[in-house]
This record gives C-alpha cells, structure tokens and sequence, in this order.
C-alpha cells in the first residue's frame, strides 16, 4: 500500500471547512489529521468531506477547545485514546488501517508564555504531558505506527528563524526540547520530515501578529510527522505546504505532508 499522509491545525475546522475542502480536493491526501477541530465531533462538516472520498473519520472533540480528527479515503478503524494527564482534554486519537499500520493524531498543549511551571500552570501541564507520553511509550514500545500532529516544539536549531532569540520562548526552550526528546527517544520514533529533509531551516507556523508573515518569515516548526523504526525507510517525499498559510482565513499553521511505501 502507497498512501499520503497531511497533519494540519486547522484551528476550528468548521470555521476554516472552506480550506480543509480546498486542501483535499487539490492535494487530496489519503490521509489528513486535523488539530484544534474546537467541535464536538457530531458537528464536523463531514458531509462535505465524503462528497470528495473521505468516507472515514475517526475524531474526539470538545466545544471550542482543542479537538482531533483523522478523515481518510481508505477503510480505518478507530484505534482509541489516551487521556493525558486525565483531564478529559480531546488531545489524542489513534485510527488502525487494513495493512495493521497505527496513526496516532496528537494535540500537545502549546504551554502558555512563561516558560516556569512554578508560575504557568499552562506549562506545568505540557511538561507532564510529554512525560506521561515517555513513560507510555517506555512501557508499550510501539510497532508499524506513524505519529503526527501539532507538537508545538521546535526541536532542532533551524526549526526557528532564531534560536538565540527563541530560547527563553515556549516551545523552543530546552526543557521542552529535552523532554520531547526523551518522549521520541522512549517509542523509537523517527522524524521523517527531518529524515527526508535534513538541512536547513524549515517552519510550519507562522504567528497571526506578523503584519506581513510571508516576508518576516519568523516561523517555527511545530508539526510533526514521525514513525516507528520498522516502518521509517518507507516514508518519503516530506513537503510543507506554506502557501496555505496565505489562503483566505487561514490557520496560522501549514499542513506538512508525508508519503509512505508499505
């Protein structure tokens, strides 16, 4: 099996229903995990989605927060979720394809402005959810799985337009890196946007204060596409689609693409 994947924070799918429609119906990925739906799932647009091939949709949802969604054009069954952090956050949902393969769909908490859980409870809560991601996966090593989503860490140096200027700035500081680390270190997961293209900068967000993102260009990477080892060298042709980012209402973040040979 050959097949396209896409993560996107949508930020409010019904909202942005009209941009969702133009990805798939001029990118249209077999796959496209959404983030930040902000919807309960019965009031996801899905009837347009199936009009174009998205006869699947496996999401969990809440009213105006957070909110995760995988729409697929090949039969998949819905694999569950975790509760990070029992909060009843809908931050998480796996789906199951025919080939066995896993897709994990994550929404990490984007941590608040202060880089301090002593005085950012915000920040507290995205530390402990990295960690109980550590430990699970410590736990329950996984296999034939993909993990995509809205990190909201830049890891590496050149996934931000600055990294000096950037390191006291949540989802860039070295405690976050550090543990999202030890999380990606904890499944065996392998960055396959990086494997694929292991040089130079490269952002998939773009702050909604810029008055001019495009030509400020002070972008961050914040979404992810990784995968288990056994399935690694089977993902290629990573792109990130920044036009998007300048489509009418946009979301502030750009979908990143990845294929898979299996």
């Amino acid at each position: 099996m050959t097949f396209t994947i896409a993560t996107w924070n949508i930020n409010s799918v019904r909202l942005r229903e009209p941009i969702v429609l133009k990805l798939l119906h001029e990118e249209a990925p077999d796959i496209l995990c959404l983030q930040e739906c902000k919807s309960p799932v019965e009031k996801i647009p899905t009837e347009s989605f199936r009009a174009l091939g998205y006869n699947w949709m496996i999401a969990r949802g809440q009213k105006g927060y957070n909110g995760v969604a995988i729409l697929s054009r090949l039969p998949i069954t819905d694999a569950g979720h975790r509760d990070f952090c029992e909060r009843g956050d809908a931050r998480h949902v796996a789906g199951r394809l025919e080939t066995g393969v896993t897709i994990h769909n994550y929404y990490i908490p984007a941590g608040g402005d202060v880089p301090d859980r002593e005085v950012n409870e915000k920040f507290g809560h995205k530390l402990d959810f990295l960690t109980e991601m550590r430990d699970w996966y410590g736990r329950e090593r996984p296999e034939k799985s993909i993990l995509v989503g809205d990190l909201n860490i830049a890891p590496r140096e050149d996934d931000v337009w600055s990294h000096k200027q950037l390191l006291k700035v949540v989802s860039h500081t070295p405690v976050e890196v550090d543990h999202l680390a030890e999380a990606q270190e904890a499944g065996g997961w392998v960055d396959i946007t990086r494997a694929d293209i292991p040089d130079g900068r490269l952002y998939s967000w773009w702050s909604y204060r810029a008055r001019d993102w495009n030509a400020a260009d002070k972008g961050r990477r914040l979404d992810h596409v990784w995968a288990t080892p056994d399935i690694a060298q089977a993902g290629h042709g990573s792109r990130i689609l920044r036009e998007a980012r300048g489509w009418e209402k946009p979301s502030d973040h750009a979908p990143v693409f990845a294929r898979f040979d299996l």
